[in-house]
């Protein structure tokens, strides 16, 4: 497509999810090089992520469903990018619930988004021709074992298909099959990017995602609530880097197409809390309660593929990492923590 369709100044890029964590990172990382078509229903995110992307020429926000088919002529704010002559180049697919606290509530839309969410939007990538990744997670590969805590690419995971998490943990593995299908159907050019726990400023506040949720009761000199006990490990990895990695991605001409993006240090979520309580000079302590169905245990990203085919390794430490979304929190806690919707 790149070498049949007259791209006019700037490659056009559509981000779903766009108004969410890290689909605003994305969108305002890609507007350093592409015309950004920011798509997102809002169900699930904060227009305000975004506020500071709407000013730019180069961007734009279409409020739509991508469960539903796709059909860009139809916006005519999008004649400024000329996509009736020039289409698309590239669709980064990232519209998908990731809500602890409200799982329960938007099962249908995370079965919806790891299943006609995909198929909407895979064929809009074929209709243009367009370079297509899809932010698949971890949870593919199910939960970690003593014997197996490292998982690669290769790994086919087990995952309990009609468990309460099933319409996002195996609707994940769908939806990765969905990709592979159209690859292998239509040629596309699409690549996976199993993405681990990734963190910074934008997360959504007092929806039970423990960094976010730590930092505010911390500032409030409130009880740090880990649901679960003092075993709880994850690895984590700021946004900026993964983004980095995602935008890697796309680019790539590697044979492979699956890449794990994450941290390979393995973190416990207690000295995590303690570490935020002495960085916040707060007075408040860690207490532990029962598990919410959405947090699963998590096992450690090999990223061998990203290190020798992307030419990436995640590069902010967690220190740096945890004052940026401290400060972002500071900030904007009372804003982003009273609606997420418009």
């Amino acid at each position: 497509m790149l070498g049949e369709t007259p791209i006019f100044e700037k490659k056009n890029v559509l981000v779903t999810g766009g108004t969410g964590f890290l689909g605003s990172h994305l969108c305002e990382r890609l507007l350093k090089e592409a015309k950004v078509i920011c798509m997102d229903d809002l169900s699930n995110s904060n227009i305000e992520n975004i506020q500071h992307l709407l000013q730019f020429p180069d961007f734009e926000f279409i409020k739509y469903d991508v469960n539903q088919p796709i059909d860009l002529n139809q916006f005519d704010e999008l004649d400024k990018f000329k996509v009736k002559f020039q289409g698309i180049q590239e669709i980064y697919h990232l519209a998908c619930p990731t809500s602890p606290k409200n799982f329960e509530d938007l099962k249908m839309k995370s079965l919806w988004a790891n299943s006609t969410g995909m198929i909407s939007t895979l064929d809009l990538a074929v209709k243009y021709k367009a370079k297509y990744v899809f932010a698949s997670s971890s949870v593919i590969y199910g939960a970690p074992s003593i014997d197996h805590f490292n998982f690669s690419e290769s790994d086919q995971g087990t995952v309990n298909h009609l468990s309460p998490r099933g319409c996002y943990d195996e609707g994940k593995r769908f939806a990765e099959t969905c990709v592979e299908t159209y690859r292998q159907v239509y040629g596309l050019d699409g690549k996976i990017a199993r993405i681990f726990t990734t963190y910074g400023p934008r997360m959504k506040l007092r929806d039970g995602l423990l960094l976010p949720d730590f930092i505010i009761d911390a500032l409030e000199n409130k009880d740090l609530v880990i649901y679960g006990d003092d075993s709880i490990e994850q690895t984590l990895c700021y946004v900026t880097d993964t983004i980095d990695a995602m935008v890697r991605l796309m680019k790539t001409d590697s044979e492979h197409h699956i890449f794990n993006i994450g941290s390979e240090e393995k973190l416990k979520m207690v000295d995590v809390a303690n570490l935020i309580i002495q960085m916040t000079e707060s007075s408040s302590s860690v207490v532990f309660e029962d598990p919410l169905v959405f947090l699963t245990s998590k096992g450690i990203p090999n990223l061998t593929l990203a290190k020798d085919e992307l030419g990436w390794i995640p590069l902010v430490s967690l220190k740096d990492g945890l004052q940026k979304t401290i400060d972002y929190a500071i900030a904007n806690k009372e804003a982003l923590g009273l609606n997420y919707n418009i």
